[in-house]
């Protein structure tokens, strides 16, 4: 799908949605921003709505897909749809609520991409569903692919793992519709990486993830990646930094944290333990940014 095309982004005000709506504006994408809340900058068009509600998510695509008055239409014929949107980590809301949100929203959206023909759905899965925060069940081995079992530990997690059932069905229904799931790890911005030598004294505050991270415009990338690319009809991937979090090595970070969690030969010292092989063989993808060099200039 080359840029020039008009997507929706839904939770297109939050960190990931703003630094996607960015860079999809950069090469020369339409974009319409779907949220609850209007944006801090506005960067496209912005409409409000209510994603739990399937008539406002039907709306919303509709407008989108260019069947309602072009006049009032700022961004043409839409052909995909990002979905970003969504109660963004457990925590945040009680179970019932971030079940209900989560699950709900994504039924929403996908029911309507399907309904109006949209050629691609790339949504915001995420890297809870491998069974973080870790402490039940250790990872199989280091670094964790696509092929390591889906293990929800909180009812986000759960929300995300199911909705990944959800668009394998919902393609299997609607073949003409491809679905990519993104398992994002834990976003930060460049201003977040202040936070990072506070991090390296106690390598247990990052365990929970296996000191996994990524940069909000590594995220956007991978996000535009995943409209362009050449994917079967429905897929996921990991999206993470190339690197952990860490200064201590891999090797010294698993013997203390998981001993008996076997390390892959060949892998770096300081290679992400969430591992993007499969994002970089699919999707191009090639994170740019690192808090290993001042400022997350290019690795």
């Amino acid at each position: 799908m080359p840029g020039g095309m008009s997507v929706v982004v839904t939770g297109g005000s939050g960190k990931a949605g703003s630094a996607v709506i960015r860079d999809l504006l950069a090469h020369g994408y339409r974009v319409m921003n779907v949220d609850r809340t209007p944006p801090a900058e506005p960067l496209c068009h912005f409409m409000l709505a209510d994603l739990n509600d399937l008539g406002q998510a039907m709306e919303c695509l509709r407008r989108a897909a260019g069947t309602l008055d072009r006049r009032r239409d700022p961004i043409g014929e839409a052909e995909a749809v990002m979905h970003l949107a969504g109660i963004p980590a457990a925590g945040l809301a009680t179970d019932a609520v971030t079940f209900q949100n989560n699950l709900m929203t994504t039924f929403n959206l996908f029911t309507a991409a399907t309904q109006f023909g949209l050629k691609r759905v790339v949504w915001a899965s995420s890297e809870t569903t491998y069974g973080l925060p870790l402490t039940r069940n250790p990872p199989r081995v280091a670094p964790v692919t696509e092929d390591h079992p889906l293990l929800p530990e909180s009812t986000y997690a759960l929300a995300k793992t199911l909705c990944e059932r959800m668009a394998e069905e919902m393609h299997r229904w609607n073949p003409g519709t491809r679905f990519v799931a993104l398992r994002i790890s834990n976003i930060l911005e460049e201003a977040d990486y202040a936070l990072i030598p506070g991090y390296q004294a106690d390598a247990a505050l990052r365990r929970w993830n296996l000191w996994s991270w990524v940069d909000a415009r590594d995220v956007a990338q991978a996000c535009r990646l995943s409209l362009e690319a050449d994917v079967p009809g429905c897929d996921a991937f990991t999206i993470a930094a190339a690197d952990t979090i860490m200064e201590a090595p891999n090797a010294a970070l698993l013997a203390a944290q998981f001993p008996g969690v076997p390390l892959t030969p060949g892998t770096g010292p300081h290679e992400t333990l969430l591992s993007i092989a499969k994002a970089r063989r699919v999707l191009g993808y090639a994170p740019r940014h690192t808090w290993r060099r001042e400022g997350g200039l290019a690795c």
